[in-house]
């Protein structure tokens, strides 16, 4: 079998574009014999640490890259003729500098240059062309364009630029034979310009499905994507069933006239040598005043906390729980923290808490684990005092069970803007960046958008979709179709069939992309330095989700926006108006009135108690003070539950 290795390749983070899916790729290319693969998603890098460990996984080489889209004159030109089709690009990552390159050109292509679609330039490349391999891309690409439209010469010219750019060896012509008309003319020009000048070809076949058969798939993917039926042709460039990961043999079959270009995918796959860094941990630096180290600060806060608290009568020692107890339980804590390296941590999180504080911005008391750490009390992090409570601080920080600490902070959903707009404002708006989430296409949208794409009349597709047995927790089509009825109906009549099988193949792709909730992460270098970003609306983000973030050693800052926090302010106010004097706060934990309601199941707009299934255990437990409540909390879960 001939050696080869795809370096174009598509996969599902080419949103609603390509049909790979990441964890077959790896797969493919070794059931094909294939050592290495590239992932070249279109102006993103989404999937590329999922990639990297799938083809770990599977003992295939990843190779990192990016097809980039390039303006026609600068990025920040959003007024010229042809701008909202950028030309294409692929760059693939040789080493640790690439890869710093690359997610700083991706970057700023969509902070800097986005119209319609992310664009680096010229500019940006021949600052940030080392670590590198670029190919001349598909059809799209400058120098096929130019040669496509007669201009032979300046096509020629553009590829001396960018050899001269990436240096001799690191910029290939691109090759490609999918059928499509006018390709095996430009091919021929392609190698006539390698000819003249020296600069290597390399052919790819620009992959966006893994198999011959999931061309359809594809092109419904993409009538979901533009919202055209398959009846109005397949999309432009797509308009034959080439489009698949070949064999090394399929390849040469096509290319082997240019021997040079199908062993140079094997000597670029060679030279790429990039590997992620997992298992370390990039804190952000937190600057204590005067001098004093973060360890020393921290330790100073809590024992002047602990003062605090004990004057304004938050904390009471008696015959219980003595001062010396709080003391020791303080070093305790302090030891864990210190040791795991956390202290700035601590400080960022109780710096940005007693900003909102201070502006009147209703905060959360604290919820979660967090609230186990009497040193998060004491620093004013959290309302909750852990050891009146007998609350665990293991729960929260364990070294015998090494992750990073995580402190959900609840803040009114109004005002929560301005707390993440002071933490960009005092960190630097390139150290804080919220995170990405990804919409995947679940059972029942798929099926609306794959029987639109097909042609399927609203009442058709809608008989499929209530039809589906009504399974819990996440069930997909591959569960609906055990149900017997279901399975029948899909049997019986072939279109129905049909829609349900493409739904099926589709079901749990990348559909779009959103802003996680609540994620923020701060950094100490700039962001740029550890991972891509792009834009959702006015909001920068990172382009790996949360779980990614934190393999990167990245720590995620978790700034919730709770309606009910907003809720309980504008309640106060309107209670104030005849009752000056009330707060909230103020209300025993002992008042009698409180339990009656609860117990009574009158709890709706009660946060975690207004579920159906809490207010009837609430109204059998009948509780009587505060502990009871945390007990049919911490039991109204589904592991206890069940």
């Amino acid at each position: 079998m001939k050696d080869f290795v795809h370096l174009h390749l598509h996969s599902e983070y080419s949103l609603l574009d390509g049909a790979c899916r990441i964890a077959e790729i790896p797969k493919r290319a070794a059931a094909l014999g294939q050592k290495a693969v590239a992932l070249t998603d279109h102006g993103v890098m989404y999937g590329v640490v999922a990639f990297y460990e799938a083809c770990l996984a599977e003992g295939i080489k990843p190779i990192v890259g990016c097809e980039v889209y390039v303006a026609k004159r600068s990025r920040f030109d959003n007024t010229g003729s042809g701008e909202s089709e950028p030309d294409h690009l692929v760059l693939l990552v040789r080493n640790g500098t690439g890869y710093r390159n690359l997610i700083y050109m991706v970057s700023k292509a969509f902070t800097e240059g986005f119209y319609r679609k992310p664009r680096i330039d010229l500019e940006l490349l021949g600052q940030h062309a080392d670590g590198l391999i670029a190919l001349s891309a598909c059809l799209s690409g400058t120098i096929p364009k130019l040669i496509a439209s007669g201009d032979q010469v300046g096509a020629e010219e553009y590829a001396i630029g960018l050899d001269k750019l990436f240096g001799r060896g690191h910029f290939y012509l691109e090759l490609q034979d999918q059928g499509i008309p006018g390709q095996r003319m430009i091919n021929e020009c392609l190698a006539g310009i390698s000819e003249h000048t020296g600069i290597p070809l390399v052919c790819t076949n620009d992959v966006h499905y893994l198999e011959k058969s999931d061309a359809f798939l594809q092109s419904v993917m993409m009538g979901i994507q533009m919202n055209r039926p398959i009846t109005d042709g397949r999309p432009l460039g797509f308009e034959t069933d080439e489009f698949y990961m070949k064999s090394g043999d399929e390849m040469d079959a096509l290319l082997g006239r240019f021997p040079d270009a199908i062993e140079n995918t094997v000597r670029i796959a060679e030279m790429c040598d990039f590997s992620f860094t997992f298992g370390k941990t990039f804190l952000p630096r937190f600057d204590p005043p005067d001098g004093v180290t973060a360890k020393d600060y921290l330790r100073q806060l809590a024992y002047e906390g602990l003062d605090r608290r004990e004057r304004e009568g938050d904390i009471l020692f008696d015959d219980a729980f003595s001062r010396e107890d709080y003391k020791y339980r303080i070093e305790y804590e302090l030891v864990v923290i210190l040791s795991m390296g956390y202290a700035s941590y601590f400080l960022i999180v109780a710096d940005f808490v007693n900003f909102a504080k201070t502006r009147r911005i209703p905060t959360g008391p604290g919820r979660g684990s967090g609230a186990g750490s009497l040193v998060a009390y004491l620093i004013g992090i959290t309302e909750v005092d852990p050891v009146r409570f007998h609350l665990f601080f293991e729960s929260f920080l364990n070294p015998q069970r090494v992750s990073m600490p995580d402190f959900d902070i609840d803040f009114c959903y109004r005002r929560r803007d301005e707390v993440i707009a002071y933490v960009a404002d005092k960190y630097g708006r390139d150290h804080v960046s919220q995170i990405i989430t990804f919409g995947t296409m679940a059972a029942r949208a798929a099926l609306r958008d794959v029987g639109r794409v097909l042609g399927m009349a609203y009442g058709e597709v809608d008989e499929v979709v209530k039809a589906l047995p009504d399974i819990k927790g996440g069930a997909t089509l591959d569960d609906a179709m055990k149900d017997e009825r279901f399975r029948s109906l899909c049997e019986q009549d072939e279109k129905i069939g049909e829609l349900v099988r493409i739904a099926r193949a589709l079901e749990g792709m990348p559909r779009n992309a959103s802003t996680h909730a609540a994620g923020v992460v701060i950094t100490d270098r700039p962001l740029t330095d550890y991972v891509p970003l792009s834009v959702n609306g006015e909001t920068v983000v990172t382009q790996f989700d949360m779980d990614t973030v934190a393999k990167l050693g990245l720590l995620k800052f978790d700034f919730l926006a709770l309606r009910y926090l907003t809720i309980l302010s504008d309640t106060e106010k309107e209670i104030r108006k005849t009752e000056p004097l009330f707060s909230a706060e103020r209300v025993p934990f002992d008042d009698p009135d409180t339990y009656s309601l609860i117990a009574s199941g009158r709890t709706d707009g009660l946060f975690q108690l207004e579920s159906a299934g809490m207010k009837q255990m609430l109204v059998q437990m009948k509780p009587e003070q505060i502990t009871d409540i945390m007990v049919a909390i911490a039991l109204y879960r589904p592991g206890p539950m069940d």
